[in-house]
């Protein structure tokens, strides 16, 4: 099953010099098409599915990408900028568990290509075992916590 992180909007396009709006330079499938924002969404998708395919109960799990923690943190995150935040199920208002992974933050500690594929593995097996009740070396055997 294939995760899909929902688009961003896009701002608006503008004119710049009365020669019409510019057309993409690459195809649309191409991963040079892809801004960071999506590239990062969908580095964050990829990894969801692995879990998801090691444990199907995540099914009922949504996850998203946000730009930043909301202003107003939990009282646990107070000393700490928050990378990552799992929901848990609402029914009163019918809200599903949720896995929000904060993209600058994470962005902001990556210092190559590979970093933040690691971070982003770290943050999303860390939420995802907060979310079934597990401990993160049991969520992905290759967890690693930073030392």
């Amino acid at each position: 099953m294939e995760i899909e992180i929902p688009r961003r909007a896009h701002g608006r396009r503008r004119d710049r010099h009365g020669r019409g709006l510019r057309g993409p330079v690459m195809p649309p499938m191409m991963p040079a098409a892809l801004t960071r924002a999506e590239r990062f969404d969908q580095l964050v998708a990829d990894y969801a599915a692995h879990l998801l395919r090691m444990h199907p109960s995540l099914r009922s799990v949504e996850f998203g990408v946000e730009e930043v923690p909301p202003s107003d943190p939990a009282a646990w995150e107070r000393d700490t900028i928050a990378v990552g935040r799992y929901f848990p199920e609402d029914r009163a208002l019918r809200m599903p568990a949720r896995i929000v992974i904060y993209r600058r933050p994470i962005l902001a500690r990556a210092y190559s290509r590979e970093d933040l594929t690691d971070i982003v593995r770290l943050v999303v097996t860390e939420q995802v075992g907060e979310a079934l009740g597990m401990n993160p070396e049991d969520v992905d055997p290759y967890y690693r916590m930073e030392e």
